[in-house]
Order: structure tokens, then C-alpha cells, then sequence
């Protein structure tokens, strides 16, 4: 009998050890952390430094900042909670404690989506893929270190799924090229749904 509380107590006091180092991870000195190494990764792109670049992004994704934040991100969201095809969940601080070093790239394979319909406002049925809890992890993981690269290189202009970039900034960057004298009087819109449709006989 005594063994099996010592044994209940030992498990009670790694799981409080577990809890407690979740709740008391630095997030402010993590961002700090991620967004040194981004600022650096900027930077060796910014003088055609290649292999630096890959070097710099390599220690990111494998950093505990990184990770902790990627856990962070996917388990606070809306979604956070619902499963993939795996039924896995990181509800509590103990299961997202130990998330974080599950993601690594060795060894690591996707999982299929989990394939659901929601209603749309029509009546109808949408598909929707959701991503298992480490496979979401792990995209959020790898977009820190491709969104300094992304966002180094992309167009100015482009405001189509950018972080920072919304409608307002479009609508602002279309009213600066038209509201000249000397601006373009035309507008044209171009697009591929007219290309998709079938060949009506």
C-alpha cells in the first residue's frame, strides 16, 4: 500500500514539476530570442549570404524559444483544441510542456487531414481539412523561419494572406496610383474562373 502512494506522489510531483515549467517560460525573452535570429536572417539575405541564411534558420526551428512559441500558437488559437485524424490534443500545461521537444524534423512524417464538413450560409456543405495538433506545431515552427525570407523578397505590393498587410493597405496603395490628374483611367481586372468553366456542347 505505502508503495503504491509513494508511487501516486512521484507522479503528482513530476506532473506539478512539468506544469510549473510551462507557466513559467520567459514568452517576452522568447520573442526577443526569435526575433533576434529573423532580424539576423534578414540581414544575411540582404548581403547574398545563402548558406548563412540556411544556418541561421536551422538554429531557429531547433531553438526552445521557437518551439515554445509554435506550441504556444497553435494551443491558444480557436482551433487549439480540436483534434486530426490522430485524436491528439495538448490541453494542459503538461501535455504542451512536453509538445515541445516532439518537434523535431527527424523522424517526423504528416499525418493525413481530418476531412469534416461545416455549413455554409446557403445550406450547403464546405470540406474542411484540419491538420493534426503537431503537424499544425510544426508549420507554425518552420513559418518563422521562411516568413523573414517571404517577407524580404516579396512584392511591396502584394497583400493577398501577408502578415502586417490588409484590406485597408490595397484600398490606400489603389487610391495613391489613381487619385492623380496624369493616373491610369482604366482598371483591369484580370482572373482564371472564366478559364475553369466546362465546355458547354
Amino acid at each position: 500500500m505505502r508503495k503504491r502512494q509513494w508511487s501516486v506522489a512521484l507522479a503528482t510531483c513530476a506532473s506539478l514539476a512539468v506544469l510549473n515549467r510551462w507557466q513559467s517560460i520567459d514568452w517576452t525573452k522568447c520573442e526577443k530570442e526569435v526575433r533576434k535570429l529573423q532580424v539576423r536572417i534578414v540581414k544575411a539575405l540582404k548581403a547574398n549570404r545563402v548558406g548563412r541564411v540556411r544556418s541561421l534558420q536551422h538554429i531557429l526551428v531547433n531553438s526552445f524559444a521557437a518551439k515554445a512559441l509554435a506550441v504556444r500558437r497553435v494551443t491558444s488559437n480557436k482551433g487549439g483544441s480540436t483534434a486530426g485524424v490522430d485524436g491528439e490534443t495538448w490541453l494542459t500545461p503538461e501535455e504542451r510542456y512536453k509538445a515541445i521537444s516532439s518537434l523535431t524534423l527527424r523522424g517526423y512524417k504528416t499525418k493525413p487531414l481530418k476531412r469534416v464538413y461545416i455549413p455554409k450560409k446557403n445550406g450547403k456543405m464546405r470540406p474542411l481539412g484540419i491538420p493534426t495538433i503537431r503537424d499544425r506545431a510544426m508549420q507554425a515552427l518552420y513559418l518563422m523561419a521562411l516568413e523573414p525570407v517571404a517577407e524580404t523578397r516579396a512584392d511591396r505590393n502584394s497583400y493577398g494572406f501577408r502578415r502586417y498587410h490588409c484590406c485597408a493597405d490595397a484600398i490606400d496603395q489603389l487610391f495613391r496610383c489613381l487619385c492623380n490628374k496624369n493616373s491610369a483611367q482604366w482598371v483591369l481586372e484580370g482572373g482564371h474562373q472564366g478559364l475553369l468553366r466546362p465546355h458547354q456542347p
